[in-house]
């Protein structure tokens, strides 16, 4: 056992057994635990740093990996090397989740498109590459299926539905919700995995209707549609799995929270902006 260790568990103690004999009976020095003391009272060259990190996570709901609170304390005029704020979060338990992975199974096909998308996962403008997926939310009263639509162009979730039964018909008024959201052009292309929903013939019918250009990911290959299910792990880890959701009803609300706080105030890592500043800058 650690001396530090050790003299934790005698200033614990130390209003009921004598310091003395805790000390001779862990083999440590008085000396030594009065000096763990004094170092202990006094205050951390860091704690205002770890305070600050303290409020960014608040603000962020405890989702930002050091990187973001770097990006967060230079916006408030705090100036860190990435790895001194990695210390601090790891020695005042700032750290924020670990994510998760998720699988997908593929359905049956009808329609097939090629993969256009073919990984490249950048646009230049808004409404340019769409892509869109399907993910669960276990809930006391049993699924929960989230449909959403991410722009490329700054990862902003353009629309999204949620439904009890897994259909064809939560796709589609997904695309609906964001064709009212959104202006659609010609050069549109929407990227999706081969689950049965894409690959219907309603689906087929709405994406000519509107002008989009369907993308479909290879058989077997997640990482074709690699940005839709990112999407579903930030959500999951950051908001899903840090509570037990009881009712339908409870996960949609926590799903409108979570959804506005990405777009309006989740800085990302590589922009430095949310995705909402992005897109205005796009536009001014």
């Amino acid at each position: 056992m650690k001396a530090s260790v050790k003299y934790k568990v005698i200033y614990r103690h130390r209003e009921k057994y004598s310091i003395g004999e805790m000390c001779r009976f862990f083999d440590v020095s008085r000396s030594g635990y009065y000096g763990y003391v004094k170092r202990m009272e006094m205050p951390a060259k860091d704690l205002p740093l770890a305070e600050k990190i303290r409020e960014c996570q608040a603000e962020c709901r405890s989702t930002y990996g050091y990187r973001r609170v770097q990006i967060w304390l230079e916006r408030h005029g705090i100036h860190h090397n990435p790895k001194t704020v990695l210390r601090v979060m790891n020695k005042y338990n700032l750290l924020s989740v670990i994510r998760r992975k998720r699988y997908v199974k593929y359905g049956e096909a009808l329609h097939r498109y090629p993969n256009l998308l073919n990984r490249n996962f950048t646009a230049e403008r808004p409404n340019q590459k769409w892509v869109t997926d399907i993910s669960y939310i276990r809930t006391g009263q049993g699924f929960l299926y989230l449909s959403v639509i991410r722009d490329l162009y700054d990862n902003s979730i353009i629309a999204y539905k949620t439904g009890t039964e897994q259909t064809v018909n939560l796709v589609l008024n997904t695309i609906r919700a964001a064709k009212r959201n959104e202006k659609v052009t010609a050069e549109l292309q929407l990227h999706s995995d081969q689950g049965f929903q894409y690959t219907s013939q309603a689906y087929f019918k709405l994406t000519q209707e509107y002008g989009i250009t369907p993308s479909m990911s290879r058989r077997g290959n997640p990482y074709d549609n690699a940005l839709a299910e990112n999407f579903f792990s930030i959500l999951k880890t950051e908001c899903i799995y840090r509570q037990r959701i009881t009712t339908f009803e409870a996960a949609r609300r926590l799903i409108d929270d979570y959804i506005f706080f990405y777009n309006h105030q989740r800085i990302q890592a590589k922009t430095k902006l949310t995705p909402l500043e992005k897109r205005r800058q796009s536009v001014a």
